[in-house]
């Protein structure tokens, strides 16, 4: 029997079932919320064809309202209101645990892009030697960081992976259950989370989805590709920001930081506890049972805090010989079992996950300044007493050479002694968990050289006088930065003591691009422009040094701001740019709804894997071509200086202030982090934190972090009569094909009827049409550049999802555009505290969450 289109499959596996489990769900007696059901279809009804006719969302409230419901007295209405947000956030649950069900139905677990895929292709052509070469040195990292766009809380988190199985299994009397049981289940935190509360959240991830998918797939390369030989390459692994990203979380302390570390130590070994419990009621054998008993034993000491010997090295040896026996004398017999528990511990160690340390360049240079004046003036002879007043060539000299240990007794300022006591916790941790526990630090907003040599200073001087066992990545975030790069790295490259420490971890430099700022301060196209080409010159100045650069990418570069397809923009790069390693940050809803189910998480890992390798066995040549280089380069810069100009409109901070939900994320207790940077009273665009940004146009439906300039800089090229080059540099250029498509997704979500208007706004009119007019020009130029009819036209599944999930939240919208314009209306009649202003200040809070869930990856 052939395998239905896509489309078809969503359709029936997705569609339907939604839309049955829904009428399920309209019936359910929530406490007052009697006729809600009956009377959101009627107000979904009353949205959809109002935004037809050119209503705005005021007209459209006020006219259900005048036609279903006259009698409501205006604090019934304002009730009535807030269970449609109730409402609506758990039918996006809903949505998400029936897409969840759906997966393996929807997607081809064994299609393009699969491990298994990818073994038949290579085999057929002979290259499966090249393969198991390529991937005795392949890695995969997904770094899980604690970035607030995952609105829902654990018990929801719990509800959605049970309701997602009650789902598959066709349990109608689980999924009412379930579904009453949301219904009363509060979304709304009342407290912020404390950083901890965030790495607890996502460990669960490790615990019950990691475990399993990163072993069934090491499992599978092995016993596959590798003949069931050893690899000594972990392949995949995983990085974790909570508790360790002290960027801007004046929250993340020192003793979070060893909090956390040991946590996930204690998880991981709970989780070798529960198989070597599974595996001791199998190897009843003679000359094994016993030994697998001992290995229990001590791991259950390990986990109820009781003293226990038990190391990494024994544990693995142990398993080893367990193994051999059972070959050697019993048949091997449950042989598979123990190996797959060996390749987990050889994936996980006593870590499990690797935990990073980030904090920004100009808090380092803060600390740092701190800590010399403190040296100095006790006397010490670490740093001249001249240090201050040298050239930045001449502190670099003397950073290289720094010997000998700073007492952390002598320095009073409190932020400085927390980010040294943090350097040290690192030492602490790689001694309790292993090396790979925490050996990386980040430095975000890196500008200069100097940067770099401060944290390789005081990471010296702090905690690592004999050797110093952790990578320090710089961070280029802004498009002036990422021109720089190359220089910064040349220079350390030939610093001969940063050479030795280079060559001391394998001659690897991490490099870490395009994370907040990237999109935020250059624009789509440019931001993605300037990390490709960053790439290709750290590419070439890295090989020419002979170090190996990894590339780590923040969600904010390649993968856009649009939720694209991540594994396409790996498998679009050519051989210019460094490929050994696959290293991004998966942060808020994109875990969940990329990974948080072990189908998901399994099929988006291998894609991963797939996209990494193919880039390198591929014998198309995808390298850029001159000509096409020179028109990307070109629609980079077009796009840059239209960006560039709308950013510097005057209306372009008091727009997102006034108009947008942006001051309402700081209210929404999702993340332990200040909602921006800076102190300043006013809204600072340097300040701004990139999710909230981000977040705020998506709750718009104005999603221009992932279009504004594109059709600026194609129209030129109309305008010009040169479109030909960009179509050609959209049929023979992956990579540029991937950053359209993704910006398609873009569009696809943006809905301007929604804010149409705000058009006619005496203050913002202007403003709001330069938006409309850019969304217009893209929308139509996409379309003459592709040769599509439609949007997201080669993805007709992924599109009906979008659309599915735009329609469910559209009322949600409605009522978030109602309430803002109700505020504007009080603030410019001078009300600005009392009641009245606070219920539809909660309002527009409360509606963020369902959206941005729905959303699922617009951050």
């Amino acid at each position: 029997m052939s395998t239905q289109p896509k489309l078809t499959r969503f359709n029936q596996n997705v569609l339907s079932k939604y839309q049955i489990y829904n009428s399920i769900f309209m019936t359910l007696p929530f406490d007052t919320i009697t006729k809600t059901g009956a009377l959101l279809p009627l107000f979904h009804e009353t949205c959809s064809k109002g935004f037809a006719d050119g209503d705005n969302p005021t007209t459209i409230v006020n006219s259900f309202f005048k036609k279903y419901q006259a009698r409501r007295s205006d604090k019934s209405q304002i009730d009535l209101l807030f269970r449609f947000i109730q409402y609506i956030e758990r039918q996006v649950v809903l949505f998400d645990a029936v897409e969840d069900a759906a997966f393996p139905v929807v997607n081809n677990m064994d299609g393009i892009g699969t491990l298994r895929s990818l073994k038949e292709a290579v085999s057929a052509e002979n290259k499966l030697e090249t393969l198991q070469k390529y991937l005795e040195e392949f890695k995969v990292r997904i770094v899980l960081t604690a970035h607030p766009t995952q609105f829902y809380p654990g018990s929801v988190l719990g509800i959605i992976t049970d309701l997602t199985k009650a789902v598959k299994e066709n349990d109608l009397l689980g999924i009412n259950d379930l579904l009453a049981q949301l219904g009363k289940t509060p979304f709304f935190k009342h407290k912020k989370p404390t950083p901890y509360d965030e790495a607890v959240s996502l460990i669960w991830y490790l615990e019950n989805v990691f475990y399993k998918s990163f072993g069934s797939i090491y499992d599978y390369i092995q016993q596959n590709i590798f003949d069931g030989k050893q690899i000594d390459n972990d392949i995949i692994n995983i990085g974790f920001w909570p508790g360790g990203d002290r960027d801007g979380n004046p929250f993340v302390t020192p003793e979070i930081t060893l909090k956390v570390a040991k946590r996930l130590r204690e998880t991981i070994i709970k989780n070798y506890y529960r198989d070597a419990r599974r595996l001791r009621r199998k190897l009843t054998f003679e000359g094994v049972e016993e030994r697998i008993v001992v290995l229990e034993t001590e791991l259950y000491k390990i986990i109820t805090h009781v003293k226990s010997s038990l190391t990494l090295d024994f544990l693995t040896s142990e398993l080893k010989e367990i193994k051999q026996i059972i070959i050697g004398k019993h048949q091997s017999l449950y042989v598979d079992e123990v190996n797959s528990l060996l390749n987990k511990i050889h994936l996980f160690g006593f870590h499990f996950a690797n935990l990073d340390i980030r904090q920004d360049s100009r808090k380092h240079a803060q600390y740092f300044n701190d800590m010399v004046n403190v040296s100095i003036k006790s006397g010490s002879e670490i740093f001249p007493k001249n240090y201050h007043e040298l050239s930045e060539k001449e502190q670099i000299q003397v950073l290289s050479k720094v010997e000998g240990e700073v007492d952390l007794s002598l320095v009073k300022d409190e932020e400085t002694l927390k980010a040294l006591k943090t350097m040290k916790a690192i030492k602490t941790i790689q001694t309790t968990n292993g090396e790979v526990a925490a050996n990386r630090y980040i430095i975000s907003n890196n500008q200069t050289t100097l940067h770099v040599m401060q944290l390789f200073a005081m990471l010296k001087l702090v905690a690592f006088q004999d050797k110093l066992t952790v990578d320090i990545g710089p961070l280029f975030e802004t498009i002036t930065d990422l021109e720089n790069a190359p220089q910064v790295m040349e220079d350390l490259y030939t610093n001969p003591e940063y050479a030795a420490h280079l060559k001391s971890r394998g001659n690897k430099q991490t490099i870490m691009l395009g994370f907040s700022d990237g999109t935020k301060d250059g624009g789509y196209l440019m931001a993605n422009w300037a990390i490709y080409r960053a790439k290709e010159n750290l590419t070439t100045v890295s090989r020419k040094y002979g170090v190996t650069v990894i590339f780590f990418d923040g969600r904010g570069g390649p993968p856009a701001r649009g939720g694209g397809k991540t594994h396409n923009f790996y498998a679009s790069l050519g051989p210019t740019i460094e490929d050994k390693e696959v290293q991004l940050t998966i942060q808020g809803q994109t875990i969940s709804s990329n990974f948080g189910t072990l189908d998901s998480s399994q099929y988006n890992l291998e894609q991963l894997i797939s996209s990494g390798i193919s880039n390198s066995l591929s014998d198309k040549d995808l390298r850029m071509n001159v000509d096409n280089r020179e028109v990307m380069d070109d629609l980079s810069k077009l796009s840059y200086e239209a960006y560039k100009n709308f950013k510097a409109h005057p209306k372009f901070i008091p727009y997102l202030e006034h108009m947008s939900t942006l001051k309402y994320y700081a209210n929404t207790n999702i993340g332990s982090r200040p909602s921006k940077r800076g102190k300043a009273e006013g809204l600072v665009f340097e300040d701004l934190r990139a999710i909230p940004f981000v977040g705020s146009w998506s709750q718009l439906k104005q999603n221009v972090p992932g279009f504004f300039g594109v059709g600026t800089a194609l129209k030129h090229y109309e305008d010009t009569n040169q479109f030909d080059k960009a179509q050609l540099l959209f049929q023979t250029s992956d990579f540029f094909k991937t950053l359209i498509e993704n910006s398609m997704m873009s569009l696809s979500k943006s809905f301007f009827d929604l804010t149409k208007y705000m058009s006619e706004d005496a203050e913002y009119g202007e403003f709001w049409n330069v938006i409309y007019n850019e969304y217009q020009t893209s929308k139509r130029l996409l379309l003459k550049l592709t040769g599509y009819k439609e949007l997201m036209e080669e993805e007709p599944a992924g599109k009906a999802s979008v659309a599915v999930r735009e329609s469910i939240v559209l009322p949600l919208l409605t009522i978030q555009q109602y309430a803002l314009k109700k505020i504007q209306e009080l603030e410019k009649s001078g009300i600005t505290k009392g009641k009245e202003i606070e219920i539809y200040q909660k309002m527009v809070t409360r509606s963020l969450f369902g959206n941005i869930n729905a959303s699922r990856n617009s951050a």
